[in-house]
């Protein structure tokens, strides 16, 4: 008897702009979002901790393939800083490890934080996903291995003291790179003012070039589940996909004809004409019909397809 092969999910395309709940880990995340979706396959593009909340944008199908340039865009977060403690996950989750009665004031906070803006050098958090010797870093802390961590260069355009609700804690917001742990943020303030501190709340608001207006919570996909139509449903989830061409209006774009488009999708380069055309790049989009047909190199006066998209 024959095996049955495992059923395929759906082969759409496109980035859904979740607005991840407190207390969801982002797998877990992206998984639900594949199976509400019957994707065929899904990725993230750069890890939430579960007790965060806010953007994490979720590709499915071939937008997979604009994960790593979504990935490098810039991070906007809302975070409070709880002071007095110092915790090994540098945030509530873990256990208090230093505590102090010193509580800082505004200017004292305010006056530390130029020190963090701009390329800087920071140690990500024990319980962190970073790898050491092979091993995650959050692996071994939890095993109660001393973790070791080099400092690396991040980069911090902007953070805003937004106010001091009470003694006991402070709201931040940063505008960061890629690899920034705002955990890190929190416990480093906290020493630098001599009172300890750990993240008490922490919001994405944005993960360019998506903004906070596209974001779609969670509970909105889980309620769809009442739609007994399959169709009705999968048509109306659809309706909150964003094209996968939108992630990257960082790329030169080339727009194409019907006669080239065909050339790309069978791997071929093609001559690039005109004035406006890019001289030379890494990285590049070709559209054909306003949608995204393919990524690649301009060199010798050629667009080169490194990945196609289907469609």
């Amino acid at each position: 008897m024959a095996r049955r092969g495992k059923k395929k999910g759906r082969p759409i395309s496109g980035w859904l702009v979740l607005d991840k709940p407190w207390d969801f880990g982002s797998t877990e995340a992206v998984s639900k979002v594949k199976w509400l979706f019957k994707a065929d396959k899904a990725g993230h593009a750069g890890t939430l901790d579960p007790l965060a909340s806010g953007m994490l944008p979720i590709a499915l199908g071939d937008a997979t393939k604009t994960v790593p340039y979504v990935m490098d865009g810039r991070k906007v977060y809302e975070f409070t800083v709880a002071w007095g403690q110092q915790r090994n996950t540098d945030d509530l989750e873990g256990a208090i490890t230093a505590q102090s009665d010193d509580r800082p004031d505004r200017a004292a906070i305010e006056a530390i934080l130029p020190a963090y803006t701009g390329v800087i050098e920071q140690v990500p958090p024990a319980f962190s996903a970073v790898k050491i010797a092979g091993e995650r870093a959050y692996d071994m802390a939890r095993d109660g291995v001393e973790v070791e961590i080099p400092a690396r260069e991040v980069e911090i355009h902007r953070i805003t003291l937004v106010g001091c609700p009470d003694p006991d804690h402070a709201v931040f917001e940063v505008e960061c790179g890629k690899g920034t742990y705002i955990r890190a943020l929190a416990r480093d303030f906290g020493r630098e003012l001599g009172c300890y501190g750990h993240i008490s709340a922490l919001r994405r608001s944005m993960v360019a070039p998506f903004a906070e207006a596209a974001m779609v919570p969670l509970a909105d996909l889980i309620a769809l589940e009442e739609i007994e139509d399959d169709a009705e449903r999968l048509a109306r989830l659809d309706a909150y996909l964003v094209p996968p061409g939108e992630a990257l209006g960082m790329l030169p774009r080339i727009d194409v004809s019907e006669d080239q488009a065909h050339r790309i999708r069978m791997g071929n380069p093609i001559i690039l004409r005109g004035r406006d055309a890019p001289i030379a790049t890494d990285d590049a989009c070709a559209f054909v019909r306003g949608g995204l047909l393919a990524i690649g190199e301009v060199a010798g006066g050629e667009f080169r397809p490194r990945r196609v998209f289907k469609g």
